[in-house]
Formats: structure tokens, C-alpha cells, sequence
């Protein structure tokens, strides 16, 4: 059972929408870079002015307590996007570990749009204050004194987040999961495994180089008949074993498009491609990301 996996980008290449699933977080001080580099998974210092990378900050056993896109403004400068839904624990466990460094963390209320609208991206005015390219350049974050027309719901951006293999984390997940199950290690510069110290480091090499991670990320997709109630994120999905289905993964998220549906879950990192599974009465497939999953 296989179904075609069509991509949101190809069905909407003029995308513009209110990202309003996501919160802006200013990180400023002469120690930011210093700070940021002691706490998250990616090489702070290799980021230069202009540039982004996903990143995350682990606890203590190596397990994501957010996952956020990092963008550097200037040489003290900082900003973070992170989903709303992890910024309350989010800050607290930042913040807990800056009390003798010189780095303040400010939430702005400033609202974020994304657009895979390659032309508003060539001709984005001065009132821009930032645009983050993504995807090859077939999207951007961007935000500023600028309020485009939009065109479509939020989920979209959630959507194609799911179909590029880029991790959703929300609440239910937080120190669950680590990086690696989540596919982090294909994903730009979003884990330095030779920078040195971080939080979680150690368990985060050890998963790597003594192959102490079984679990990644995959993308399901199937065709809906009828409604549909959205699973649970944190809850589990049925794979079929001969005659019978039992239950596996930890779901990240899942988005409905038209008829079909989407879900982006942690399973086996061993499984069998063809496998198929089922959410209620939907039965789903893998559907292929654009980077392979190979190793720890």
C-alpha cells in the first residue's frame, strides 16, 4: 500500500501565511555567543552574522527541552523561533543556567510570516528586519514593520515542515526525546559533534558513536474517508504484523491536507520501508524525506 506523496510546495507555490504557531525570542550581551555556545547542540561560533541553523537544548540526559531555529543578527545579537508551545519550560531551563553570564533573553511580540513566494522573497523592502531562507531557497521566515496578505492557514507551514523531514516539537515531547531520534543529525549545522561541552553532550556523542540510538523520524501519509479526529501528539500509532496491528512510535505531530493526512512520528530507525499503519480506520505509508536516514 503506497500512496503519492504530493507536497504543499508544488500545490501552493505562492504561500504566504501568519506563522502564528511560533514565538520570536531576542537574545542579546556580551555573552550570548559564550552562553548559547556552553548550552545548545549546534557551533555557535561557526554561525556568522546572517546565517540560521535548527538547534536544541537538551537536559542533562541528552533529551530535547526545545527545538528552535536560531538566526544571528550581529556579534551580540540573537534570535530564536520556537514554537509557543514549548516557550514557557522552554526559557526556564535557558535561564536557569544564565545567571552569571551577561545574556538577556526578551520574548518580542512581533508578529512571524512565512511565503515560498520566490518573488516576494527577491524583493523584500528595507522594512524587513530579518528573512531567514530555507528549504534551497523555496521558503523564508521573515519578519519586520510589514504586513503581507496571507493566504493560507498556518498548518501549511506545519505541513511542509512534516513532508521536508524538520522536526515539530511541542509540550507532550519535551524531555523525551533526543536529538537524534528526531533526525537532528541530517539537518544543517543542528549538531557539532566536535565542539566541545554542551548540556547533554555526553549522551548525545555516545548516541552517535557507540550507536546507542535505535529510534528516527519518519513522515506517514494516507488517504482519509470521512472525518477525522487528529491523534494526540506524544500517542502511538498501529503497524501491521501479518494478520494482527500492534501499537509503536511516538507521534510528533499531524496535519490533514484535502483527503489525505499527514504524520510525523518516531519509530524503529530498522523498519521495513513497505510497512504499513493505521490511525483509527486510516492506513498510512512512509513517504520519503529528502535526506536518508542511514546512521546514529
Amino acid at each position: 500500500m503506497r500512496c503519492e506523496c504530493q507536497l504543499v510546495t508544488h500545490k501552493t507555490p505562492n504561500l504566504c501565511v501568519a506563522l502564528t504557531q511560533y514565538r520570536l525570542i531576542e537574545v542579546t550581551g556580551v555573552d550570548a555567543e559564550k552562553f548559547l555556545q556552553g548550552q545548545l547542540t549546534c557551533d555557535v561560533t561557526r554561525l556568522a552574522v546572517g546565517e540560521h541553523t535548527l538547534t536544541c537544548h537538551c537536559d542533562p540526559k541528552g533529551k530535547m527541552s526545545s527545538l528552535f531555529r536560531l538566526y544571528r543578527q550581529s556579534a551580540e545579537q540573537f534570535f530564536m523561533i520556537i514554537q509557543q508551545d514549548l516557550l514557557p519550560e522552554a526559557l526556564v531551563q535557558l535561564k536557569k543556567y544564565a545567571v552569571f553570564s551577561k545574556v538577556t533573553f526578551t520574548e518580542l511580540n512581533i508578529p512571524l510570516y512565512g511565503t515560498t513566494n520566490g518573488e516576494m522573497i527577491a524583493n523584500f523592502s528595507d522594512k524587513v528586519t530579518a528573512c531567514i531562507i530555507l528549504d534551497e531557497q523555496k521558503r523564508a521566515i521573515f519578519w519586520g514593520d510589514i504586513s503581507p496578505e496571507t493566504n493560507g492557514e498556518a498548518t501549511y507551514w506545519d505541513l511542509i515542515d512534516i513532508q521536508q523531514g524538520v522536526p515539530l516539537l511541542y509540550k507532550a515531547n519535551q524531555f523525551e526525546l533526543l536529538p537524534q531520534a528526531a533526525n537532528m543529525q541530517y539537518l544543517e549545522q543542528s549538531i557539532s559533534f566536535t565542539k566541545g561541552c554542551y548540556i547533554g553532550q555526553e549522551t548525545i556523542a555516545r548516541a552517535k558513536y557507540r550507536g546507542a540510538n535505535r529510534r528516527a523520524m519518519f513522515t506517514l501519509v494516507g488517504k482519509v474517508e470521512g472525518e477525522i479526529v487528529l491523534p494526540e501528539v506524544a500517542s502511538s500509532i498501529e503497524m501491521q504484523l501479518g494478520e494482527n496491528w500492534k501499537s509503536t512510535g511516538t507521534i510528533l505531530a499531524s496535519v490533514k491536507d484535502g483527503n489525505s493526512l499527514w504524520i510525523q512520528v518516531i519509530l524503529n530507525r530498522n523498519i521495513e520501508l513497505d510497512s504499513v499503519f493505521r490511525i483509527d480506520n486510516t492506513k498510512l505509508s512512509i513517504c520519503p524525506l529528502p535526506y536518508l536516514v542511514d546512521e546514529n
